[in-house]
This record gives C-alpha cells, sequence and structure tokens, in this order.
C-alpha cells in the first residue's frame, strides 16, 4: 500500500512588525498584490512560487530610522574594497557607525592587485560622517580572523556585526576544473565565512554573561544564486551553497548567546559581473548598482532586525525578499519500505507527481 501526501511549499512572509507594516503603508488581502506611496516610493507585496517578495520601485532608504541606532556601533565589512562590500561599508558609516574595512588588496581572480588600497573607501566613510580604519588581511586564516576580531574590539571597545563580502572567482567547468582552482575558491569563500564567524562567535560568547545589557549582535554571510546551481562555476557554487548551510547551523547554535546570522544572497554589478563578457551580460551598472544592496546590509546590522535569524535575504535591484530554505515538498509511503519494483510502478506518478524532475536551470 502506497500513499502520497504534499502540495505547493508553504509561503514565506515577509518579516514586518505591526508598528514597521503600518509605517511603510504596507496591507494583506490573502496574497492579493497591494500597493502604497507611503515611505516615499511605490510598494507591493507579491505572493508567488511559495514566497512573498516586498518589491519597491525606488531604492528602500532607511534614512532616518536606524541612523540613531547605529551612530555608537562598530562593524568589520570583510572584502569592503570593491563592490558591494565598500557600498556597505560607506552606507554604515552613512548612518554614523565605525566601520573596520578588510581586504587582502588582490583582483576578482585572487592575484595581486595594483589598486588594492583601502584609501578611498575610508575617505568616503569619512565623508558621508562615519568613522573607518584599515585593515588588510586573509579572512580564511583563522590567525588573521582572530586578530582582526581583537584588534577592533581592543581599539573600540566594542564589535557589534561583521559582513562578509570577501570572495574570487576562478570559472571553469566541472570536468576541466584544476585542484588548485576548486581549493582557492572554497577557502576563500567557505572557510572565509568560518573562519570569521568562529573568532567572531567566540568573542561574542565570551563577552556575553558580562554585558547584560547588550543588544544582539549580528554576522552577515554572503552566498548567491550560484548556490542554486550555475554552469561552469562548480567551486564557486559549492561554496556558496554551503555558506548556507553554515549560516543556518550557526545561527541555531549562537541565538543563545543574542547572536543573529543570516545570509544575503545579492545580485549588483560588481568586479565579477564586469569580469563577464559585455554581450553575455543581463544587467548593466546603472539598472543594478552595488548601492542598491548597502540599504539592507545596514538594516541588518540594525537592531530594526532584532530576533531576524537563520533567514537567507534575497536583494537584486528594487526587490528584497526571502528565500525559503529547502523543503520537503512531497512524501511517499509504502508499507515495509519500498522495493525497486514498486518505485519502478509509483515514484513518476506518485512521489514525483507535479514535480518537476528535470532540474537543468535555476529556480529564480
Amino acid at each position: 500500500m502506497t500513499r502520497t501526501t504534499g502540495g505547493e511549499p508553504s509561503t514565506t512572509a515577509v518579516a514586518q512588525s505591526t508598528g514597521r507594516r503600518a509605517a511603510l503603508g504596507l496591507k494583506s488581502r490573502g496574497g492579493t498584490p497591494v500597493s502604497s506611496g507611503a515611505g516615499g516610493g511605490q510598494w507591493s507585496t507579491l505572493r508567488s512560487s511559495g514566497r512573498c517578495v516586498l518589491v519597491r520601485q525606488q531604492l528602500w532608504d532607511l534614512g532616518e530610522c536606524i541612523q540613531e541606532m547605529l551612530s555608537d556601533r562598530v562593524y568589520v565589512v570583510a572584502g569592503g574594497g570593491n563592490g558591494i562590500g565598500k557600498a556597505a561599508a560607506v552606507e554604515l558609516g552613512r548612518h554614523g557607525a565605525t566601520v573596520v574595512v578588510n581586504d587582502l588588496g588582490v583582483d576578482v581572480h585572487g592575484e595581486e592587485s595594483d589598486d588594492g588600497s583601502l584609501d578611498d573607501v575610508i575617505e568616503e566613510v569619512e565623508a558621508v560622517g562615519g568613522t573607518a580604519t584599515a585593515h588588510y588581511g586573509d579572512v580564511s586564516s583563522l590567525e588573521y580572523t582572530e586578530r582582526l576580531v581583537e584588534e577592533t574590539h581592543g581599539t573600540y571597545g566594542r564589535l557589534d556585526g561583521v559582513a562578509n563580502f570577501a570572495g574570487i572567482l576562478k570559472d571553469a567547468l566541472s570536468y576541466k576544473m584544476t585542484g588548485e582552482e576548486w581549493d582557492d575558491v572554497i577557502r576563500v569563500h567557505l572557510r572565509g565565512h568560518f573562519s570569521l564567524l568562529r573568532n567572531a562567535g567566540s568573542h561574542w560568547r565570551e563577552i556575553a554573561e558580562d554585558d547584560v545589557d547588550r543588544p544582539q549582535r549580528s554576522f552577515l554571510s554572503v552566498t548567491s544564486r550560484s548556490a542554486l546551481g550555475n554552469a561552469g562555476q562548480a567551486n564557486y557554487s559549492a561554496a556558496k551553497a554551503g555558506i548556507l548551510g553554515l549560516t543556518r547551523t550557526t545561527a541555531q547554535e549562537l541565538y543563545r548567546h543574542d547572536v543573529r546570522v543570516n545570509a544575503l544572497m545579492p545580485t549588483a554589478f560588481t568586479r565579477m559581473i564586469e569580469d563577464i563578457p559585455e554581450s553575455q551580460r543581463s544587467f548593466d551598472e546603472e539598472e543594478m548598482p552595488a548601492s542598491k544592496i548597502a540599504p539592507v546590509v545596514a538594516f541588518l546590522m540594525s537592531d530594526d532586525a532584532t530576533d531576524v535569524t537563520g533567514c537567507t535575504i534575497r536583494a537584486a535591484g528594487d526587490s528584497i525578499g526571502i528565500v525559503s530554505n529547502p523543503e520537503l515538498t512531497r512524501v511517499g509511503y509504502s508499507t515495509d519500505g519500498w522495493s525497486v519494483e514498486e518505485l519502478q510502478e509509483h515514484f513518476h506518478d506518485a512521489v514525483g507527481s507535479g514535480t518537476n524532475l528535470k532540474k537543468t536551470s535555476r529556480e529564480f
């Protein structure tokens, strides 16, 4: 006897407190798209494909709602020399934060670069009212990230959050990829996240008992749509998918110590996109600037994101949403377990019914 249960995955809603939802003029009417002009732009809530997405026609400017919250905060932005990392550092500074900007000073392929200085980033952060210092080093080194955490806390007396944008690309088809290309990308992305999380998490755990009035700390991992699969990027895809598992696990481990851990899945025009031949790019810098991702980083570092943890936040251009974790959508049961013959008879028309079993492209 066999039976199957399942259906459409449950909808994941964008987290909004009653007060914040009212302030933005958002309403929910049984999943029907609605919009409001509140907040200086057009907003709409869209429900589709098992997820709820909050969209606005103009960039979500967090403005005054978090400026006071970040004025005494200290953050590390790893990989802050370029792209989204640089934009995030400047945005944090714009809202009054002190930012320790880390970078190794290499190009997108991990090679030494003549343009590896962080001077321009520091100047931009300070120009918008923030305080910034440069800290050069390799985040995949546990010894370096331990020193980074210790020196940040020693200099400023606190460390409120870490965001890790450090990364490189060494693309190749899986059957042509070298062991070195695999190891280098896994080391920078996945080990780099572990290294920062391990030492920042250890630090926050150690000081938690002595800081009873502490706000939650925030760690922001950075993943990619490539985690869903992308031909020619087996190393990068594996690293970014691994970051999601690391994020979910450490969110469970560190919440008891008032640390939240989330993953950002951004799309923006960065030097990684610039490395793609122009004829193959799906957007340009004007359409998807890194500056549109930066407010999402600032929000996730602020107290407005208290208790938001273990989430994967999608940010691209004018849209922001929540990506659901993998879900069990259909289940088949067979008395005394499944035989090969029963699977031959029932797998496609029962267990796999209504499901695309030929997954050769990304879901979104």
